[in-house]
């Protein structure tokens, strides 16, 4: 290679792998498999090593990786956190051994535990109290996330033992299968676009500004490393056995192994044990155990010597693109799924996967009966990854989404900004009907237990309810005698749905029951797109009742906290529909709650007539508390800046965008301190 061809090449690999890592780090959205990003940084590696004259400034090589988000204050770590060498071959392994054994000899062990795929994570400790949690950011400075680490509830707050006065402990964020399966599930039911995996949702979470919706997320976090000036232990085994006896959550899946067939077997052992765990690893860490060692060996610029990380293929497997079906939500969004010949991946046969939405078909190009690569690795559901055109047929036709709606027929839309295609037929579309009624009844809405495990459905399909409305006309003898076999689809023990006396004495008691349900989770049950919980409840404490709220204008909604135009257009939309409207009708007249309590007047009227925008984090108050104290003087809330907004009360970390718009407004940005002069009877500065 030339060195015109090398300085080409250096410079499309910087500027390929930088976007990855912005991708990866920043906007938690790899586009890339680890093997394929791991391939082309090694490949920039050896060619400026050939030249290193042509490495660039911004050149990935020279730093760990990532850019920091600014949307939370930015930290130098005390130790820098590096990363891992990767190796993906057991010859990878060999020669790190031999390289560790040559600069030691052959006094060596090592301490082998499992590599969690999730967000790395700093611990900084100060006479047993949690001061600060950082990110790894760039690997010298990361982002303080310390109010959202609190609400992780694996981690301590204090400790408790003989611990270090001042230490830090590095560790993993991550989200639980469980977890991550129940987030996904009440964003499905609420019409948002899912998590693609769980190592996604937990970087996403962790930069959430909301902690309190960090808190019902419920990730979780594995430590592994003790950093401090003075470690008073001789080896790493050591100081993970003393920190777990100071309440920090330490794996017991963790080997010593003196013998490098041993750390194979460990290997082995973890890459079908792993299928078992309730959370992702994508492979093993091995690391020299002693600290005396560990310090003799010492560090490259990216990556400490003593350690290196086995890293496990994503399970693949090539098989036949059977067709692909199109199946309808609760919402009306439209989910192309790809039927296969069966494959075996992580121990389960695999006869489906998910292919999101028309964009990712129209990316992998797909074509009936293709050969596809299908994987499952940090994904749940598998996916197609891509097609193996050596197999193409050259009459195949490519794979089209369709235009209509496979249940009822209506022509699909889809909105500005928006990836998915969605049925607008939401009052007489099947499936949409069905995903109404199983959302009406469920838990977190009206609470109807003695429907749930089919009834729902059996109750349907005898035509006896259309719409939610219809469930409080239903008699006791509607219901008697009613019955279905159902058949699993995944071929699972058939069962028998029945109703006896008192299956249906239960039903007609839980209707009944459920009219004390209170006007929030009602509305969360109406099935608003994009309403879900937490936005109920902010609704129904904005506006006291159904009327309020149905006559709502854009601006009011929005003025509510969490509300924006993608939510405030749904609603409008919503109480637009006359069918709803209807529905709305028949529900009051059979006694559900549709109003809530009424706000408590203001106890001074300083802020009447003034409209704030309040961004940021402060000193004496919480957000929340900041906006009840402007209402309880008469003041109104917006959450978004506009030519409407007298005031924008800015903390720590307030938006820049909100701040740009402010000024170009040329309305008054003001302090903390300001706000509390003017609830005093001042004003603030001009």
């Amino acid at each position: 290679m030339t060195r015109e061809e090398a300085g080409m090449r250096i410079a499309k690999l910087t500027k390929e792998i930088n976007e990855h890592n912005y991708s990866y780090y920043v906007l938690a959205q790899p586009k890339i498999s680890d093997l394929t990003f791991d391939r082309l940084l090694e490949e920039l590696v050896r060619l400026e090593s050939a030249f290193p004259e042509l490495t660039l400034p911004d050149s990935p090589t020279q730093r760990v990786g990532g850019s920091v988000t600014r949307a939370f204050d930015s930290v130098s770590h005390r130790y820098p956190m590096l990363s891992l060498s990767n190796s993906y071959s057991q010859a990878e392994i060999t020669d790190f051994d031999a390289r560790i054994r040559k600069s030691l000899g052959e006094d060596v062990e090592y301490v082998c535990e499992l590599k969690y795929d999730g967000l790395a994570i700093s611990l900084l400790y100060e006479d047993g109290l949690l001061q600060r949690a950082v990110t790894r950011g760039d690997g010298a400075k990361g982002d303080d996330v310390t109010a959202n680490v609190k609400t992780i509830r694996s981690i301590p707050l204090r400790l408790k033992g003989d611990f270090p006065v001042s230490f830090e402990m590095r560790g993993e964020i991550y989200f639980p299968h469980k977890s991550f399966s129940a987030l996904n599930a009440e964003r499905e039911a609420d019409g948002l676009p899912l998590f693609a995996n769980p190592r996604n949702a937990a970087a996403g979470t962790l930069k959430m500004q909301d902690s309190a919706v960090v808190a019902r997320r419920k990730l979780d976090c594995w430590l592994y490393y003790l950093m401090a000036d003075e470690i008073p232990f001789e080896s790493h085994y050591e100081s993970l056995l003393k920190a777990r006896s100071w309440g920090f959550n330490i794996s017991n899946n963790i080997a010593i192994c003196r013998k490098i067939d041993e750390v194979f077997e460990f290997i082995r052992d973890w890459e079908t044990g792993r299928n078992e765990l309730p959370f992702d690893i994508d492979g093993i860490v091995i690391k020299v155990n002693k600290f005396e060692q560990q310090q003799q060996l010492g560090f490259t610029a990216k990556s400490p010597r003593w350690a290196i990380a086995y890293k496990y293929k994503a399970e693949e497997g090539l098989t036949r693109l059977i067709g692909v079906d199109f199946q309808v939500g609760r919402t009306g969004t439209v989910t192309p799924v790809a039927n296969l010949e069966p494959v075996l991946l992580a121990g389960t046969t695999v006869k489906r996967a998910t292919l999101h939405n028309a964009d990712v078909i129209q990316a992998l190009d797909l074509h009936m009966h293709d050969m596809v690569v299908v994987e499952k690795g940090g994904e749940i559901i598998p996916k197609i990854t891509s097609v193996n055109l050596a197999f193409r047929s050259t009459d195949s036709q490519p794979v089209a989404f369709i235009q209509q709606c496979p249940e009822c027929g209506t022509a699909l839309v889809r909105a500005e900004g928006e990836a998915a295609w969605y049925c607008p037929n939401a009052n007489a579309c099947p499936p949409q009907l069905k995903g109404k009624l199983e959302h009406f009844i469920s838990r977190k809405a009206m609470n109807i237990e003695s429907l749930g495990e089919g009834k729902i459905e059996l109750i349907f399909d005898n035509q006896l309810i259309h719409g939610i409305a219809d469930l409080y006309d239903l008699t006791y003898d509607d219901l008697f005698g009613l019955e279905k076999v159902i058949i699993p689809e995944d071929g699972g023990k058939e069962r028998k749905v029945s109703f006896r006396e008192k299956t249906v004495e239960n039903i007609i008691n839980s209707l009944e029951q459920s009219k004390q349900v209170p006007f929030e989770r009602v509305l969360f049950a109406l099935g608003i797109r994009f309403v879900g919980e937490t936005v109920a409840k902010k609704l129904a404490e904005a506006f006291t009742d159904i009327e309020q709220l149905m006559q709502a204008d854009k601006q009011m909604l929005m003025a509510v906290d969490e509300i924006g135009d993608r939510i405030a257009d749904s609603v409008i939309a919503f109480f637009a529909n006359e069918k709803n409207l209807k529905t709305i009708g028949r529900l009051k007249e059979k006694g559900l709650n549709f109003s809530g309590t009424k706000k408590a007047e203001p106890g001074s009227m300083l802020l009447a007539g003034r409209s704030f925008v309040v961004s940021g984090v402060f000193e004496h108050f919480s957000r929340d508390e900041i906006k009840s104290l402007i209402e309880s003087h008469g003041g109104k809330n917006h959450a978004s800046v506009s030519s409407k907004t007298d005031f924008v009360l800015a903390g720590g970390q307030m938006g820049p965008a909100k701040r740009e718009k402010a000024v170009s407004l040329n309305i008054p940005i003001i302090t903390e301190a300001d706000f509390l002069a003017m609830i005093a009877g001042g004003k603030p500065d001009e």
